[in-house]
């Protein structure tokens, strides 16, 4: 007995070492931070002088900020946008390089390139695609004798933001869609091979219902980018005087934090959209129910 209890207890001390870090960043960085904000939204702070008590002054404030709820429309504008972006273009990129065909790993590798970009060097490459004057786009238009458009004023800006969005999450969405397809067993396209049925009618009858698991992953994944999105929202959009023509909630947040040094409202908007984020996912996983398929 005690010759077996001691590799087991050498065992669990290997996996707890090697778990170590992670613990230690999931306890002080993820669960501190989100203590550390909760705690921060009853107060009122500019970071340098003394926090003063608020109480829930902070959320009663939210009712009456006009750019707290200019941004959560816009929000949930991008997100009713990019979200089906994201898993439309993502699945039909992963059919695509789920064929057979040359160079596979090559258009794998550039198709998974934005994901690993520098989110500030997209960005401006995108800023001088959609300028007005000397952009790709508007010399492309011009060059077919069109009128150049002002792809990031407030009539254009969503969408435009949401396309570039859509495209630096492609990569990801992808690799997801990649493992769901390859999983799907390989029998179930001879079997309807075998009763004639084609190409759509396989995709439709059999890679969809079973991939449904993936694609819920996936929906739950990019409803909380779409949330979270500020990068490419803040380098395409921001105005001279720090404003943007495109504010999300996520850029309501930076600029009470770091332009006004409103850190109890910033916390509070903070935990709105951790709470906006959690009641959708509960949404989600009720709705699964009816219509994701378990093997």
């Amino acid at each position: 007995m005690q010759t077996g209890l001691k590799p087991l207890g050498r065992e669990r001390f290997g996996l707890w070492l090697l778990l170590a870090p992670t613990l230690i960043g999931l306890i002080f960085g993820t669960l501190g931070s989100v203590l550390a904000t909760t705690i921060i939204s009853f107060f009122n702070w500019d970071l340098i002088t003394p926090p003063i008590w608020a109480g829930l002054d902070n959320f009663a404030h939210l009712f009456d900020d006009e750019l707290f709820h200019k941004s959560l429309f816009t929000t949930f504008r991008f997100s009713a946008l990019y979200v089906p972006g994201v898993l439309v273009t993502s699945l039909a990129a992963a059919t695509l390089l789920n064929r057979k065909l040359r160079g596979l790993s090559f258009f794998r590798t550039v198709y998974f390139l934005p994901v690993v970009s520098s989110a500030v060097a997209v960005g401006l490459i995108w800023s001088w695609i959609y300028a007005k004057d000397a952009g790709l786009l508007n010399t492309i238009i011009k060059g077919l004798g069109g009128q150049p458009i002002t792809w990031l004023s407030s009539q254009h800006v969503l969408i435009s933001v949401v396309i570039v969005n859509i495209w630096g999450a492609v990569g990801e969405g992808m690799i997801v869609f990649l493992a769901g397809l390859q999983a799907v067993p390989g029998d179930y396209y001879d079997a309807a091979q075998v009763d004639g049925a084609n190409e759509w009618q396989q995709f439709s009858h059999i890679t969809l219902p079973l991939i449904t698991p993936t694609i819920f992953f996936q929906t739950i994944l990019s409803t909380i980018n779409s949330f979270q999105a500020f990068e490419y929202v803040y380098i395409l959009t921001r105005q001279d005087g720090g404003g943007s023509t495109m504010p999300v909630l996520m850029f309501s947040i930076y600029r009470n934090a770091f332009n006004w040094f409103r850190m109890g409202q910033a916390s509070a908007q903070a935990l709105v959209l951790a709470l906006i984020i959690f009641i959708l996912t509960l949404f989600y996983f009720w709705l699964q129910r009816r219509w994701v398929v378990y093997e």
